[in-house]
């Protein structure tokens, strides 16, 4: 069978690889839904109406998972396959299922070939997922395709409070040890050191754009050359709910990004038509993936906090250090949620919290053994 060629037709504003990558999604959900049975298309109809696309493909998958663990796992079902899931089946269901699904979850093996992978999931984890079967069950009452909204029998899940949880985020000693390392190449092995004399400058204009802005990794993932315009001082992203934002630039984030263009990057005479204004490029000279991304920002900064790369910081945690670098600096926690696009002021407020520093200074006089010993100096 041949593969088609999609071409995309653009009469929006957008690039087209943004419209590509909005495509890919709604086509992943689709996907899935063609394996669902069809009395859930009033369902299918809902999400695409009032949720982001992220998210209906992360409900979408949620809900296989389910249909695929009442097959495998329970009686529940005569259906081989979820498309012949019928409606009694769906009607026989209770909370306490749901509830034995989301246990089951916590901790379960899959076996494929000669391997077994066990996965975990974390209370966040669990709370998405019922989520997911939350929205599910409760259409499916409000469209009388069940009787009873057995949600409300659903158990809580314990999950961290925003106040709870430590937010991971570079210190700015920290920051200067790995933009000094992208600089120079110093510490770095043989290897690392062949690789990074060829990326060098797109590495530290990554690095930039994330420290200064707080970028999420799919809108720095989609960045074009044409998304800037440096006479006025400026560049555009897409942000997640697909509304485009402008953000200025300063000297450094200009520099940096100049540079990479100009001394680095391939020139478009040597690019396929369709990379010729995909800013950053893989050594294979094709727009990087958020994965390509993610493992280069996991590198240096496992660098700098001299860590593994596997303990390696993500880009969502430069976000972090961006907002945290922010506040220390005095600036307001509203102009930071401004430039974060953080839809609620309280989640810039966290940032605001995140005081690792105070700590040190807490403990920083209480070094007991060291008092101990300096004192039988002095005697």
């Amino acid at each position: 069978m041949v593969e088609k060629t999609i071409r995309i037709s653009n009469k929006s504003d957008k690039p087209d690889n943004v419209v590509m990558k909005e495509n890919e999604i709604v086509e992943l959900c689709q996907d899935i839904e063609s394996e669902m049975p069809g009395f859930f298309r009033g369902y299918f109809a809902y999400l695409r109406g009032n949720v982001l696309p992220m998210t209906r493909l992360a409900y979408l998958r949620d809900l296989k998972h389910f249909f695929t663990y009442l097959i495998e796992e329970t009686d529940l079902t005569e259906a081989k396959v979820i498309k012949d899931i019928r409606q009694s089946d769906i009607a026989i269901i209770r909370a306490s299922d749901v509830n034995m699904f989301i246990d089951y979850l916590r901790r379960y093996k899959v076996e494929k070939d000669d391997k077994v992978t066990v996965y975990e999931n974390s209370g966040r984890s669990l709370a998405r997922k019922k989520s997911s079967l939350s929205v599910f069950f409760k259409y499916l009452y409000r469209d009388e395709i069940i009787e009873r909204n057995i949600t409300e029998g659903f158990d809580p899940i314990r999950v961290p409070k925003p106040g709870e949880r430590e937010i991971k985020a570079l210190t700015d000693d920290e920051v200067m040890i790995m933009l000094d390392l992208v600089s120079s190449g110093g510490s770095l092995t043989k290897k690392e050191k062949e690789y990074w004399e060829k990326t060098k400058l797109r590495d530290k204009a990554i690095l930039l754009l994330f420290l200064t802005y707080g970028l999420r990794l799919s809108e720095l993932q989609q960045l074009n050359i044409s998304s800037f315009n440096f006479n006025r001082g400026e560049f555009k992203i897409y942000r997640k709910r697909g509304k485009e934002s402008l953000m200025p630039l300063n000297r450094t984030a200009t520099e940096a990004v100049f540079d990479y263009i100009n001394k680095e990057r391939p020139g478009e005479d040597r690019l396929p038509a369709h990379e010729k204004d995909a800013l950053f490029l893989s050594l294979q000279k094709k727009r990087m993936t958020e994965r390509q991304i993610r493992d280069m920002v996991k590198k240096y900064t496992a660098k700098a906090l001299k860590t593994t790369p596997r303990a390696g910081f993500s880009p969502h945690k430069l976000r972090a250090t961006a907002a945290t670098s922010l506040i220390g600096r005095g600036n307001s926690i509203f102009d930071v949620q401004a430039l974060l696009d953080h839809e609620q002021v309280t989640t810039t407020q966290l940032y605001a919290a995140h005081k690792l520093n105070t700590k040190r200074e807490l403990v920083k006089d209480m070094e007991w053994e060291i008092e101990r010993k300096e004192g039988k100096k002095e005697e």
